[in-house]
């Protein structure tokens, strides 16, 4: 008999789950995850299940105040090679009601930056210290839920005296660590893995450089390996950001353009669109200059993916999972959108002997800045 294309392993429990038994696997119709650059991953869990099933208790009681937290891993073995999905905590049920006693339970949930935003710890002081500081101090509350704090400091690293100024907190701890992001020019997001019930916490600058995954082949006969690639360019999203420095000695503003420089992210097209607009920051003057640049950067870095490319695989065919926030290569589209790309997001629907991915791919012009692209 042939190997399955893929495992699939769940794990579901209260603070540290534990792997489900075989009744529950059968009664798994449906998984849902999407991982994301430009918020929280989500994952959706369909069960079909009868109405007198356990599993309608456990996740009802996962929502309630006798388990506050209900944890879930997905962990699948894709030709040997195995990727933690999902680590997540479950925000939401559903039970639908069927015919002949059978109904369909539906979980649905987000990654484990959701226990950072449950409580608000609004004028929490935080005396004499700089940002990532204060970053590293919150997350070191979560090292119990096996999240490991990847923080780089900024190149701005202001620190006031606390007889002139004392930062405090503002909301919830993920509300303070993406606006402390938002001032440095940086992003936040919490990666599972590399193993289960692990995961990544990294709050630094975006990074657009490493070995890139294998290629997307499309419209090459026996070696295409993707359903389908539509690309897209918009000439007219390319903004250039513009901060008003405000000497002490002058009485108006200068402003400054800011180029999208990031050695982190080098860029993956040769032509890119020319800025159209400028957007300007209102609130730079409130801002110290070197914090006004760092924010701008980010902004412009954002703002610079002019190609998109939408497409969909089949992970058996395709011979490994499509990873969100790396590189990958795409061939056979044209000279134009051939090249590298950054994987902005990924979906992943599994079902019974059926793996699928949706994904999205962006850089920031035409024409590829590499001759060839890994295979």
């Amino acid at each position: 008999m042939a190997n399955p294309p893929y495992y699939l392993q769940l794990m579901i429990g209260p603070g540290v789950p534990v792997p489900v038994p075989a009744s529950v696997m059968n009664a798994l119709a449906s998984v849902q995850v999407t991982s994301n650059t430009d918020g929280p991953s989500y994952f959706q869990l369909t069960f079909s299940v009868s109405t007198k099933s356990p599993l309608n208790t456990l996740f009802l009681l996962g929502q309630g105040a006798q388990l506050p937290i209900l944890r879930v891993v997905l962990l699948v073995i894709v030709r040997g090679m195995p990727d933690v999905l999902m680590d997540g905590v479950v925000t939401n049920c559903q039970i639908q009601a069927g015919a002949g006693g059978q109904s369909t339970l539906t979980v649905t949930g987000e990654d484990l930056s959701k226990l950072m935003d449950y409580i608000p710890r609004d004028g929490l002081p935080y005396p004499g210290m700089a940002t990532y500081l204060r970053v590293n101090l919150i997350l070191a509350q979560y090292a119990g839920f096996g999240i490991t704090p990847v923080v780089v400091p900024p190149i701005s690293l202001a620190v006031f005296s606390p007889t002139e100024h004392i930062p405090r907190h503002q909301g919830t701890d993920l509300d303070y660590i993406k606006d402390l992001a938002g001032e440095s020019g940086y992003e936040f997001y919490v990666d599972p893995g590399p193993l289960p019930l692990q995961s990544i916490a990294y709050w630094g600058p975006s990074i657009r450089i490493g070995i890139p995954q294998p290629a997307l082949n499309t419209d090459m006969d026996a070696m295409t390996n993707v359903e389908s690639m539509d690309f897209n360019f918009d000439a007219e999203s390319a903004g250039i950001p513009i901060v008003m420095i405000y000497p002490k000695k002058l009485k108006f503003g200068i402003p400054v353009p800011i180029p999208n420089i990031n050695p982190f992210a080098p860029p993956l097209g040769l032509i890119p669109p020319l800025p159209k607009r400028a957007d300007i920051d209102r609130d730079s003057s409130r801002k110290d200059v070197t914090e006004a640049l760092l924010s701008a950067l980010g902004r412009a870095a954002k703002n610079s993916d002019s190609t998109t490319v939408s497409g969909s695989l089949d992970v058996t065919r395709y011979g490994r999972v499509l990873k969100a926030r790396k590189l990958v290569g795409v061939r056979g589209a044209g000279q134009a959108y051939d090249g590298l790309y950054f994987v902005k997001s990924v979906t992943h629907n599994i079902k019974q002997g059926e793996y699928k991915q949706n994904f999205s791919l962006v850089r920031n012009g035409l024409i590829s800045t590499v001759p060839r692209v890994p295979a």
